[in-house]
């Protein structure tokens, strides 16, 4: 049996992770992962803490507290609001995997013996036929968060455990009921990784000044007016004023913005990439050898969608919706593998 480090949120996901890991005869140890969180949010961090401590005490393993503070600070808070005022729409949950979960708490258990790190996530560690550790979704549609781990390596994989993802969330639920895990009837955290919810316009009127400027149409006339281009994104239909005389009762989508000149323009269809359009990629990432033809999504629970890959370019044979820049869009072979991402240029 190995000795496992097991991230505890004090959500019922890490805490059925570990549960299940000590009844398999590993030796458990349970660590909460301390972020950092600006002085404007309201800070559940410390109960967070108790009830994950309060997990630990009921499965009695012990307890520790890994300080990952400033990465995150640096590699999603700094992150998140660079890509926002240069006009893109970030991904802070793939870059706290990256960084936080697989990156600073791997570190810490690395240097206190650990040989693996489990967390809550619905997804699974499968191996090729050579042994290779592979990403696969979670088998739960619903809740697969394969989405969010795309800059994984199979390095990280070799060393990682994801105990719940081959179960349907009302099991794990199940499972916590009949075990009498303390937090068994908890609710799901929402929102961005270890921040919650976060209303962007709020969160960013700390960093930048938010001006409001107009909504054009594809014209280019002035038909309404928004709270500051920086906050909107590709495809978004709401957050702005649309005169009432033009709205026609249609809803409107965001098709394009201009941050120099503040202004949004939007549309009666919502955006789309036409057959054999090329979306140019950077940031690419393997956990897998990539193929000819994959499937890929631009977000969390899209429909995945056929693309091909030259070079750094992506093309689809099919009209699908226009991604954002600094989008994630994660690719997939048709057996649910995770082959890896990237970040929409």
């Amino acid at each position: 049996m190995a000795k496992v480090f097991v991230g505890l949120s004090g959500g019922v996901d890490s805490s059925v992770s570990a549960h299940m890991l000590k009844a398999q005869g590993h030796e458990v140890v349970g660590v909460f992962i301390k972020t950092w969180q600006p002085d404007f949010l309201v800070c559940n961090w410390e109960q967070e803490r108790l009830d994950a401590m309060r997990v630990a005490a009921s499965l009695e393993i012990p307890f520790l507290t890994c300080d990952a503070e400033e990465a995150y600070k640096t590699a999603v808070g700094e992150y998140m609001i660079a890509e926002y005022l240069k006009g893109n729409t970030p991904n802070p949950d793939v870059m706290c995997n990256r960084h936080v979960k697989f990156g600073v708490f791997w570190e810490f258990a690395k240097a206190r013996g650990a040989d693996f790190i489990a967390t809550g996530h619905y997804a699974q560690v499968l191996k090729d036929d050579n042994g290779v550790p592979q990403l696969a979704r979670g088998n739960d549609a619903n809740k697969d968060q394969s989405y969010f781990l795309w800059q994984l390596t199979s390095d990280d994989l070799a060393h990682t455990m994801f105990p719940v993802g081959h179960l349907p969330k009302p099991q794990v639920r199940e499972y916590a009921l009949a075990h009498n895990v303390p937090v068994a009837e908890k609710k799901d955290s929402q929102g961005i990784c270890f921040l919650g919810h976060v209303d962007i316009e709020e969160f960013l009127s700390h960093y930048t000044t938010l001006v409001p400027g107009a909504v054009l149409n594809e014209s280019g006339e002035k038909i309404g007016t928004h709270n500051g281009a920086l906050i909107y994104t590709y495809g978004q239909r709401h957050g702005f004023t649309i005169d009432a005389a033009t709205t026609h009762e249609q809803p409107h989508y965001v098709i394009a913005k201009d941050i120099e000149a503040n202004t949004i323009t939007v549309g009666t269809a919502a955006p789309r990439i036409e057959e054999g359009e090329g979306i140019l990629l950077t940031n690419i990432s393997w956990v897998n050898t990539p193929q000819e033809k994959m499937l890929a999504q631009f977000r969390y629970r899209q429909e995945p969608f056929e693309v091909t890959l030259h070079g750094n370019t992506l093309t689809t044979p099919t009209q699908t919706e226009r991604p954002a820049r600094g989008q994630s869009v994660v690719f997939y072979t048709k057996d649910n593998e995770c082959l890896g991402g990237a970040i929409v240029a």
